[in-house]
């Protein structure tokens, strides 16, 4: 039996698009992903929103962490103090202060993204 071909991943994931409106009413509904009917397209595409999902989840984590860092700044006259932050956010005090150490980090690097 032949080796299936390898195609190597795509650097970028799929992008993400706001599901319809009447999608909100059918709770079946999700990316269209129920009316695939071939199970590879639909692990395909499956795939897909699973790495988007992914790429959207830590890029905006990168930004919580940005944010966290600049409401926690001290040349700031408004600045929080983490307990706030990590009230604001839902987060415990200890990861509040991770997140801003984090935010700062990226910061030095030039943003989310790049750091």
């Amino acid at each position: 039996m032949a080796e299936p071909e390898r195609t190597e991943r795509k650097l970028r994931p799929a992008p993400l698009l706001f599901e319809p409106s009447e999608a909100v009413a059918d709770p079946e509904h999700f990316f269209d992903l129920e009316s695939i009917e071939d199970p590879r397209e639909l692990l395909a595409r499956a795939t897909e929103l699973t790495l988007a999902f992914r790429a959207a989840a830590e890029r905006a984590m990168e930004f919580q962490a940005v944010a966290a860092a600049q409401l926690a700044d001290p040349r700031r006259f408004d600045r929080l103090d983490p307990a706030l932050i990590a009230s604001e956010a839902e987060w415990t005090e200890d990861y509040a202060l991770k997140m801003i150490e984090f935010g700062e980090t990226l910061q030095r690097g030039g943003g989310p993204g790049r750091g």
